[in-house]
């Protein structure tokens, strides 16, 4: 992958530029690698029920695709590596709920797709654990029924607005950033988008921990350069998070790992991230078997971003809801 990132609107004003860099993590990085990677690539043959509709995990659109408002920012949180891997599939060996993530990035206001830009995800495993800060993160889990499994009407759920300051085993709520503390790097990965401004990542569906809801990370890059040793440059023109909806997530509690949780779990409409404006605040459609989740996950959605604007989630102004209203122009994909 080498070249620089095409300008699908023109020449445009370099605005707040930072560096990062990717480097590509060894030979094979940037294929599915892994036992994981098997399962999930079959766990969706044979689908025959589905909850939702829109695009499927893999992007594809059927008919007019409606232009859409810009997508809902967030925090960063403090479990962010900056672009640790080049990769699609980011299982690793973690156990869990095939899932598989399909994104398309657009242009806001234009409804044109953005290609060659960088998109990371990043999130917690089964048991609500973050790579690189395992002694920070406050999921666990047991043998035995959990004490606090979901129900819709979880104990110990936090008010109020999210903590500003880096939790201390927090709860990713505020912007400050945490140092990693381990080596550990599954469940995280940095991909480019293509001509249809698609990108495909294959993980397994997160768990839960004190203080949030069932969420992955995302940030998207743009105006940055890719090179035979990954991506440099450029800015990053969205952070925010995906969001799963309280069937699903009741679903997966009823599958190991995640059964085996007894941390307490804050529902979609009591989290303090989440602005409850649907799509808009990053909100999945999923497609899965109502009667076995198990078997897999197809999640996708469309992200709207403006290229120009820089939103690297660090600013503890930015608040759930702060996006504002572009074109609802309808637009063919």
């Amino acid at each position: 992958m080498t070249g620089n990132i095409e300008n699908q609107q023109g020449p445009r004003h370099k605005r707040d530029l930072t560096r990062r860099k990717v480097v590509v993590a060894g030979v094979g990085a940037a294929v599915a690698v892994g036992a994981g990677a098997t399962l999930a690539a079959g766990a969706f043959a044979g689908e025959t029920k589905a909850k939702g509709g829109g695009t499927s995990a893999t992007g594809t659109a059927t008919g007019a695709e409606a232009c859409y408002k810009l997508t809902s920012e967030t925090t960063e949180g403090p479990y962010y590596i900056d672009a640790d891997k080049l990769r699609r599939d980011i299982t690793e060996d973690k156990e869990g709920i095939p899932l598989t993530l399909g994104i398309k990035v657009i242009d806001s206001e234009t409804c044109e797709p953005l290609r060659d830009a960088a998109v990371d995800i990043w999130h917690c495993d089964a048991l609500g654990i973050y790579s690189g800060y395992e002694s920070l993160s406050t999921g666990g889990g047991g043998g035995g029924a959990p004490t606090g499994a979901p129900s819709g009407t979880p104990t110990g759920t936090p008010t109020g607005e999210p903590p500003t300051g880096a939790p201390s085993g927090g709860t990713d709520g505020g912007g400050m950033h945490e140092e990693p503390t381990d080596d550990e790097r599954y469940l995280r990965g940095t991909w480019r988008t293509d001509k249809q401004g698609r990108v495909t990542f294959r993980t397994i569906f997160p768990g839960w921990y004190r203080g949030r809801c069932v969420h992955i990370h995302t940030k998207v890059h743009v105006d940055g350069e890719w090179t035979d040793a990954g991506y440099e440059g450029g800015h990053t023109c969205h952070t925010g998070q995906f969001f799963f909806d309280e069937e699903s997530v009741l679903a997966s509690a009823e599958v190991a790992p995640y059964s085996t949780s007894t941390t307490e779990r804050t529902t979609l409409t009591e989290d303090t991230i989440y602005d409850q404006s649907g799509t808009q605040g990053g909100l999945l459609t999923l497609k899965y078997d109502k009667k076995n989740i198990a078997k897999g996950v197809q999640a996708s959605i469309t992200v709207g971003v403006d290229p120009e604007a820089t939103h690297d989630g660090t600013d503890d102004a930015v608040q759930p809801g702060a996006s504002a209203t572009a074109s609802a122009t309808a637009s063919a994909s």
